[in-house]
């Protein structure tokens, strides 16, 4: 495109529509779908440190509610916690908000094992990336059944939109 021959009316227009997608205008919206999660970390338990690896795939559904499912091991041991046939906890659910910067927040809450009143609460901040195509959490507060409230911990995840385009890292 021959820049120089563009009235500047034209300019602005262009400039404007080119600006505010790239400002990144989100919502809840923007999170829509399912998307593949790598996570890592480590939380300080009443036993002493704990590694945290795992996987998770989690369905958001555009309008603040999500489902998941995942395989966690901590300490290299499956976390604890009710398991589907495959092996991953299931019957996950919880609610997410986006921001219009695509930042946001999100709760995830595990179903609560036998004698328990509630399972766990994973408390989440995170932010958008290729146009909601991927996503990037830090767990802010995690409180395991049982637990009088959160833990320390430092863990955090990576996922990406599975299907179409922009479903792997680095797109």
């Amino acid at each position: 495109m021959n820049l120089r021959f563009l009235s500047a009316a034209t300019l602005a227009a262009v400039a404007a529509l080119y600006g505010s997608a790239a400002a990144g205008e989100c919502s809840n919206a923007t999170l829509d779908g399912q998307y593949a999660f790598t996570v890592r970390g480590e939380s300080m338990t009443p036993n002493g440190l704990s590694i945290t690896n795992g996987v998770a795939m989690t369905r958001f559904d555009g309008a603040g509610h999500l489902t998941q499912v995942d395989f966690v091991l901590d300490n290299g041991l499956p976390s604890p916690g009710p398991v589907n046939a495959a092996g991953f906890h299931n019957h996950e659910t919880g609610s997410y908000s986006v921001n219009s910067d695509c930042t946001g927040r999100a709760e995830i809450d595990g179903p609560a094992p036998p004698g328990l009143a509630r399972g766990v609460v994973i408390q989440l901040m995170f932010v958008l990336s290729n146009h909601g195509r991927a996503i990037h959490t830090v767990v802010v507060g995690i409180t395991p059944p049982g637990a009088p409230g959160p833990i320390p911990t430092s863990v955090y995840s990576d996922g990406y939109k599975v299907g179409g385009e922009g479903d792997g890292e680095g797109d």
